[in-house]
């Protein structure tokens, strides 16, 4: 029997085949039908996969997801509706294969939506999100190496060649998931000095001197426990970037909570004595105010608007320095995965 040649090449095809009564002549025919509808779908789930990692509306992505389900119900349903050739042994692999993939779609994805809407609120529950994630990209790359498998069976089984392509999209899932394997630990390393902030803020916002001064000190020393941690995480590829950029990130938080968000405690401290002081001189009628009272008074306002003044100065500071650091973060983030991870 002559040996066909084929390449395998993951180039998204949306061909509808020119077959009209669904019969096919030979396995390479069968083979590029079914290739081109299965393939399609894989590579549309991956790129929706990177997407529900990086999108900032949640909304948008399950609209996203709901589309490519109905892409996976059509393409299943042309290869059901096709006569398989040599039986319907491939043919069923081939659907057992997308029917997975709409189960994750359907499952893992949505779940993993819904956990996304809540991560940010604590450590725990940003490590499940991206355990989640983790899980769901590892079985889809497990499927399509199945499908890869069965692929190569039945070509070899009817003598067709295939030429493997740098392209592939197993390889491509498989670099993909080690790239992000490395990102998500970062992140997470990130995160757990970073909700310690968090909390710091509210309680700031809430005046709330005591847990101020606790938030404080557990970000100073999550921040410096983090950045040992860093000195022990291995590179990708020699990129140190993101581990860089964290760094960065690390030092900010060692400086405001150690200097900075002391002298914004002091700050609220000699508020609360100034309201006391202006609550007890308001209820003194005026002809039994102390000269005392008054001085005292007088020199808290002076106290205030000057503790105010550099209130003011040092969380626009804060915020500049904050803002420039997340920011600066975000686009190592973004240029590290753009680097590394497969392009289309």
């Amino acid at each position: 029997m002559k040996t066909l040649t084929l390449k395998l090449t993951l180039v998204l095809l949306f061909i509808v085949s020119s077959i009209s009564s669904q019969n096919f002549d030979n396995a390479s025919e069968y083979l590029d039908f079914v290739g081109n509808e299965q393939q399609a779908v894989t590579k549309s789930m991956w790129k929706y996969t990177k997407a529900v990692a990086h999108s900032k509306s949640d909304r948008s992505i399950d609209g996203k997801r709901k589309n490519l389900l109905k892409t996976v119900d059509k393409a299943i349903a042309k290869i059901k509706k096709a006569n398989g050739f040599d039986g319907d042994d491939y043919k069923n692999k081939v659907l057992k294969h997308m029917t997975f993939n709409k189960n994750l779609l359907n499952q893992d994805y949505a779940k993993i939506i819904d956990m996304k809407e809540v991560a940010e609120q604590s450590y725990d529950a940003m490590e499940a999100y991206i355990l989640a994630q983790e899980l769901a990209d590892q079985k889809m790359e497990e499927s399509q190496q199945e499908y890869e498998k069965d692929f190569y069976e039945f070509a070899s089984k009817h003598n067709i060649q295939i030429v493997e392509s740098e392209s592939d999209l197993g390889k491509k899932m498989k670099i993909s998931n080690e790239v992000f394997e490395h990102y998500n630990d970062l992140y997470l390393t990130y995160f757990k000095v970073y909700i310690n902030e968090v909390y710091l803020w509210e309680a700031v916002e809430a005046n709330d001197v005591s847990a101020i001064q606790q938030n404080a000190n557990a970000l100073n020393a999550a921040a410096k426990e983090g950045l040992e941690i860093l000195k022990t995480k291995t590179t990708y590829k020699n990129d140190k970037s993101i581990i860089n950029a964290t760094q960065n990130a690390f030092e900010f938080f060692i400086e405001e909570s150690g200097n900075k968000i002391p002298q914004i405690t002091e700050f609220l401290i000699l508020n609360e004595d100034f309201e006391t002081i202006k609550n007890t001189i308001e209820q003194t009628p005026e002809r039994k105010r102390t000269k005392g009272q008054i001085d005292n008074y007088n020199k808290k306002v002076k106290d205030i608007n000057k503790g105010a003044k550099n209130y003011n100065k040092v969380n626009a500071e804060l915020n500049t320095k904050r803002q420039n650091i997340i920011n600066s973060l975000n686009n190592t983030n973004s240029n590290f995965l753009s680097k590394h991870i497969p392009k289309d």
